[in-house]
């Protein structure tokens, strides 16, 4: 998921964001093409207890398939998974929950590639304004 397809949650009003990408990713941030423009504590994560104590602090964790989406849902922090149309197995057909993680919400593309739809469903959950 590129980072820009995250740019529609920065007219979310009275949200802080904070990244939890390291590595190669974590490049994305300093990138132009995102309006999203998240508070990067990453120099003081160097490990998964730091990770795991940074997500405690979190009020909702949004994230791809990633290990840090499986901590979140580990620790019982309420977290959103983004998820490709080619999803792996796990995540199971028709739901857009997890038995795996009772605070986990799906978020699956419905067509290969578009991000803008699961992303606007998730801003709308985000914002109070489902159907």
């Amino acid at each position: 998921m590129p980072f820009a397809a995250w740019s529609p949650f920065s007219e979310v009003a009275n949200t802080e964001w904070f990244s939890l990408q390291k590595g190669a990713a974590r490049n994305q941030l300093s990138q132009l093409g995102c309006a999203l423009k998240p508070h990067d504590l990453t120099d003081d994560i160097h490990d998964f207890a730091d990770t795991a104590a940074l997500i405690k602090q979190l009020d909702l964790v949004i994230s791809v398939d990633t290990s840090v989406a499986h901590l979140a849902g580990a620790l019982g922090k309420p977290v959103w998974v983004f998820l490709p149309a080619s999803y792996d197995w796990r995540w199971m057909l028709d739901r857009d929950d997890s038995p795996w993680y009772s605070g986990m919400r799906l978020f699956k593309q419905t067509t290969l590639g578009d991000w803008a739809e699961p992303v606007a469903r998730a801003k709308a959950a985000l914002m109070g304004n489902e159907p």
